[in-house]
């Protein structure tokens, strides 16, 4: 056997040298320690959140986990998962004690952390590992299972997942770009049933579920028996503030202590309020514009050179400036520049002139009806800009916001098959797991494919030799960069409000993650 190898993934906003990496991994293994806990002080206080988009209750079960970050806001302090990114660490063993791939690469041996418990006292068993992942019903499912030929549980703490042939991403997928291993007990959901879990979800994080109002807020509180850290705050709030200038005016009233996603001149009004403080943390969230109609010989967007006109005419630093003070990055991709397997496309190119000329190659001198324009409301300034950008080159369009669960449900459920949409994803992953969610068909927001592409993502998927797996990979970015399927924006820039409560506030422990995480690391001052 080989112990698989674990891989950090720092972005410029928060790079690690080795020095801080080796610390880290020295408080990580104290940390782990259980005679340790028994000094810890009991959570005290509450920390109160004002949250940019409402609550989904399908956000609570890691089973329902789509191609986005969105669900992991809520599923790192419920839930718990046996390997997942943390602080320094991209495939850290979290529930696992190790974990462990055959030289062959046909199977993973896990071993569980020894007296981890769910919130209700059981204690997490290999069953409820295989359990979990069996129930497993959110993005990349079928690709995940397709490859998974046994999961044998031979005692209480051990877990084989048998592969049908070696799959370079198995854990890739398992620990990080799904919610596939984050775990649920077995034992609770027979009894209770889908909706009773629903309704009152049980995990094995570090919070537990006190109660839930739709639209309104979300309670949890601590759960002392958490196996790497009491946490040190007893009740977190998260309250559903949908307006932006509501959340900034919360937050300097004091009603709320972290407010998520305040942008442009309400960022840079925040950052000059004494007391107060923004963070901002670049993700791995490539944001993008959409063309579901472009498999349509019918549609203005098969041409090439529409959706060539369509990137000619976004102005990527002009918005990037206006709404995000200009920390968003522009890389012109859909894969983060993080991500393993990552390859740089030419600089986007802001050419309104060229754009129309292009148009008007296509048999479009006047422009054309676009339809609507369909994106998550919680980011219609995006969206409002990017109208504008069409419109001056003649493809003309009408905005349609969506709140974001309804609209990330639309989206995978590919109902928006007429119009454009803005996209966005910020799942952890590498290029081959964001290119099978949004590129290759059969992925969980891929409205049509390319034969090329889709051949090249088999071929990849059974190269065991990185570099020429690697090879393949960047063949097919070139071939989406070349065809134009996207018009990519940025990387986003998550800007969130700070209060003066606040003391640890973990923003961008974990690189690419916009939220607060890991929750047992948050403190209030002078606590």
């Amino acid at each position: 056997m080989k112990t698989s190898s674990h891989c950090s993934a720092p972005h410029e906003d928060t790079r690690l040298t080795r020095r801080d990496l080796l610390a880290m991994a020295a408080v990580g293994a104290a940390a782990t320690g259980v005679p340790g806990r028994a000094f810890a002080a009991a959570p005290q206080g509450q920390l109160t959140w004002a949250l940019h988009v409402s609550v989904a209750s399908t956000w609570f079960d890691p089973a329902e986990t789509q191609a986005l970050i969105t669900p992991f806001m809520i599923l790192y302090a419920l839930h718990d998962a046996m390997v997942k990114p943390m602080p320094g660490e991209l495939q850290a063993a979290s529930l696992a004690e190790s974990y462990t791939a055959a030289e062959d690469g046909l199977s993973y041996e896990i071993v569980l952390r020894d007296g981890v418990k769910f919130h209700n006292g059981e204690k997490v068993t290999a069953e409820d590992v295989k359990f979990s992942f069996e129930r497993y019903r959110g993005a990349s499912e079928k690709l995940m299972k397709d490859q998974v030929a046994a999961i044998e549980t031979p005692d209480a703490r051990h877990i084989r997942f048998k592969l049908k042939k070696p799959w370079p991403d198995f854990l890739t997928f398992y620990s990080s770009a799904s919610g596939a291993g984050w775990i649920v007990p077995k034992k609770y959901i027979e009894k209770v049933g889908e909706d009773g879990f629903r309704n009152h979800p049980i995990g094995a994080g570090p919070y537990k579920f006190v109660s839930f109002n739709p639209g309104v807020e979300l309670v949890l509180e601590a759960f002392e028996g958490y196996w790497r850290k009491i946490p040190a705050i007893k009740r977190l709030v998260m309250r559903v503030i949908p307006d932006e200038s509501t959340r900034l005016a919360a937050l300097k009233a004091g009603e709320v202590d972290i407010a998520y996603s305040i942008r442009g001149e309400l960022a840079e009004d925040l950052a000059n309020i004494p007391g107060l403080s923004i963070k901002s943390v670049v993700l791995q969230a490539p944001n993008w514009i959409y063309f579901p109609e472009q498999w349509d010989p019918k549609s203005p967007w098969h041409d090439l050179r529409v959706r060539q006109a369509a990137n000619l005419a976004i102005d990527h630093e002009g918005m990037n400036k206006a709404l995000f003070l200009g920390f968003c990055k522009t890389t012109n991709s859909i894969i983060p520049d993080t991500f393993e397997y990552y390859w740089q496309p030419p600089p986007a190119v802001y050419d309104p002139v060229k754009a129309k000329k292009l148009l008007a190659e296509a048999g479009y001198p006047n422009g054309f009806d676009a339809g609507l324009f369909y994106c998550d409301s919680s980011y219609s300034n995006i969206g409002e800009v990017t109208v504008n950008y069409f419109h001056e080159v003649g493809i003309r369009s009408k905005l349609q916001p969506i709140e974001r669960a309804g609209f990330a449900a639309a989206y995978a459920g590919k109902q928006y098959k007429r119009g454009i949409l803005r996209g966005a994803s910020g799942a952890f992953g590498n290029a081959a797991t964001r290119l099978a969610s949004f590129v290759v068909a059969g992925g969980s927001n891929v409205y049509g494919s390319y034969p090329d592409i889709d051949a090249l993502y088999q071929q990849q998927a059974d190269e065991l030799d990185p570099k020429k797996r690697g090879a393949i990979l960047e063949k097919m970015q070139r071939l989406v960069h070349e065809k134009a399927i996207y018009a990519p924006l940025w990387q986003l820039a998550f800007l969130s409000g700070v209060g003066p409560r606040v003391g640890e506030a973990p923003f961008g422990k974990i690189a690419g993650f916009p939220y607060t995480a890991p929750f047992e690391d948050l403190t209030l001052k002078g606590a």
